[in-house]
């Protein structure tokens, strides 16, 4: 055995008693001949003292520098007097070392724990980031997230049952990533988006309760919350409506938090509808912890004289609103107020109108902007009445078409509740339901999924949805969001064939496409298809935010860059002609 113990398990039930540790070098200090190194295992920080005595060790311990990897014998002890460390666990006692054994020397490493680097270079150096501190908690959170969900599943009688990986690429809304067969040239797998398709036939194959911990695999464009391959919790149950679903759910959420942080969300967790999340917040994803929302001008200025508001304020597909930001004024610097039209541009607006509100016992006197004149004194008033404004606000402005408001201005809501210290210290889990069934795409001028062509429409029958304005329809879908990141979602499904063929016929997939791309499935579900549905836990996104990172890239061992490469393995990678041969496939030259 190399160790008896590990490194802060050590304390002072184990005074007296000779022990073996081994790890890393975090630090060496030489004090006036003693030698102090403060050794780092997978547990934390243990203080261990060579003296010159020791000779055959003192001269190994005086040879080793940070990271080396060492092993060391020796007895345990008490700190001295006003040597006692509280952050560390074992930092009561000490090793008096009797032998040293180098197991590995050390590079000097490309940067110090400590040390504050760029995330390229971190990547580049995976192996040396991961031994940082707070990258093991991060590591060690999503194993223990990971084992409270199966243990809260299997408790619920869920099997977890594998997909396949490699299997045919069908539209989910994002780029399918390809591998060429070599036994079936010209052909190509593809790696999943999600085990949607097969979750839904393993219902129909009598399982009743399925869940994964799988990865997935979307070749579209990265962000922050987003990467090429990612782990879901995939669920899958049968003879269970959306309310079933979503309770065993939030059971799930609430386990996970209780049994991981110690922490007792809220019961039940609020629900809001689609309408209602894009009506107040402009997103379908609010973050509930800050308490500003939208209000509806468009009655009160169609008629001013301000055409950026009234243009927007008449148009079928404008919209003009007011955010109310409480004490703004005395938070909020002139910079920082017109720096805010450059971070709403980013979304299309072209600008940003404010109100700033110093004393409304004066009436329209009492506020101050320039588009007060324009909108006149008593539109300006009724507005600061609707809003409910009070001295010390700032109401903000957004006019534009219905998308652009709704995107700069949740964006917006967000950052300004960010600088004025408006986002309250708590866990807001929310549900968020009946979402629209179908989206209009005026590129192709074709409707699409919302969410995906297996999600069940809110009618009983055929007729009533292809009698219906596809613009009206809803769904039976939900997504579960947290602190403003939708960490989940899911649907019932349609298990009828006639419904499903229609809902493909509106999204203008014809009957031979349809069998070409979804046959497996349009054939299964007329052997006897159980009512069911399921949802998606993005896990990488859950554990980011229970650990508080602002990336899911802190909480995945190895990934990719946000242009999907790995500096690490300098993946992708080009392949050799005689691979490339074996597969029938050759390079194409670029213009």
């Amino acid at each position: 055995m190399l160790r008896t113990h590990y490194c802060a398990k050590i304390n002072k039930t184990h005074l007296g008693q000779t022990i073996t540790a081994c790890g890393w070098v975090n630090k060496r200090r030489d004090h006036g001949g003693v030698i102090f190194i403060d050794l780092r295992d997978t547990t934390g920080i243990l203080q261990v003292v060579i003296d010159p005595q020791q000779g055959d060790a003192f001269a190994l311990a005086d040879k080793v520098r940070n990271e080396y990897c060492i092993k060391i014998t020796g007895e345990v002890v008490d700190r001295l007097d006003g040597t006692v460390n509280p952050l560390l666990d074992s930092g009561e006692i000490e090793i008096h070392v009797s032998a040293v054994d180098i197991l590995s020397s050390a590079l000097t490493p490309p940067f110090q724990l400590t040390d504050d680097v760029s995330e390229e270079h971190r990547l580049k150096y995976r192996y040396i980031d991961l031994r940082r501190p707070r990258m093991q908690d991060n590591i060690r959170l999503r194993s223990k997230v990971a084992h409270a969900m199966r243990t809260f599943l299997e408790q619920e009688n869920f099997l977890e049952i594998e997909t396949p990986m490699l299997t045919k690429a069908t539209p989910e809304g994002a780029r399918d990533y390809l591998v060429p067969s070599r036994t079936h040239l010209n052909h190509f797998f593809a790696l999943p988006q999600s085990p949607q398709l097969f979750k839904q036939l393993l219902m129909m194959s009598g399982f009743d309760r399925y869940y994964q911990i799988v990865r997935c695999f979307r070749d579209e464009d990265l962000r922050a919350d987003r990467q090429p391959e990612f782990t879901q919790l995939d669920i899958e149950t049968s003879f269970m409506d959306e309310d079933d679903i979503m309770g065993m759910m939030e059971s799930l959420v609430r386990y996970v938090f209780k049994t991981v942080l110690s922490e007792d969300l809220p019961e039940p967790f609020q629900r809001m509808t689609y309408a209602d999340a894009m009506h107040y917040y402009g997103s379908d994803k609010p973050d509930m912890r800050i308490d500003l929302a939208f209000v509806e001008i468009a009655d009160l200025v169609k008629d001013c004289d301000f055409k950026v508001f009234s243009a927007p304020a008449n148009a079928a597909d404008g919209r003009v609103v007011a955010l109310r930001v409480p004490g703004a004024a005395d938070k909020l610097t002139r910079k920082e107020i017109d720096d805010y039209t450059g971070y709403v541009a980013r979304y299309g607006a072209k600008g940003l109108a404010y109100i700033k509100v110093n004393d409304l016992a004066q009436g329209a006197a009492g506020l101050q902007s320039p588009i007060v004149k324009f909108l006149g004194d008593e539109v300006a008033l009724s507005v600061m009445q609707a809003v409910g404004a009070e001295d010390g606000d700032i109401v903000f402005f957004g006019a534009d078409k219905a998308k652009v408001v709704n995107d700069a201005m949740g964006a917006f809501r967000i950052k300004v509740a960010q600088d004025t210290g408006l986002v309250a210290d708590k866990w807001a889990p929310l549900w968020v339901v009946d979402f629209p069934m179908f989206e209009y795409d005026e590129q192709s001028k074709s409707y699409a999924s919302l969410h995906h062509p297996f999600t069940a429409p809110q009618v009983n029958h055929v007729d009533e949805l292809t009698q219906a304005d596809p613009t009206t329809l809803l769904s039976r879908a939900y997504d579960i969001v947290l602190n403003g990141m939708e960490i989940g979602g899911g649907s019932v499904r349609i298990h009828d064939t006639d419904m499903q063929s229609a809902v493909f016929s509106m999204l203008g997939i014809e009957a031979d496409e349809a069998q070409e791309k979804f046959g497996f499935l349009l054939d299964a579900l007329r052997y006897g298809c159980p009512p069911h549905g399921g949802l998606a836990f993005g896990l990488d996104r859950l554990v980011m935010a229970m650990a508080g990172e602002q990336s899911i890239r802190e909480v995945i061992a190895f990934p990719k860059t946000q242009s999907a490469g790995c500096l690490l393995t300098d993946a992708p990678a080009a392949v050799s002609e005689a691979q490339l041969k074996e597969l029938n496939i050759r390079h194409r030259k670029l213009d």
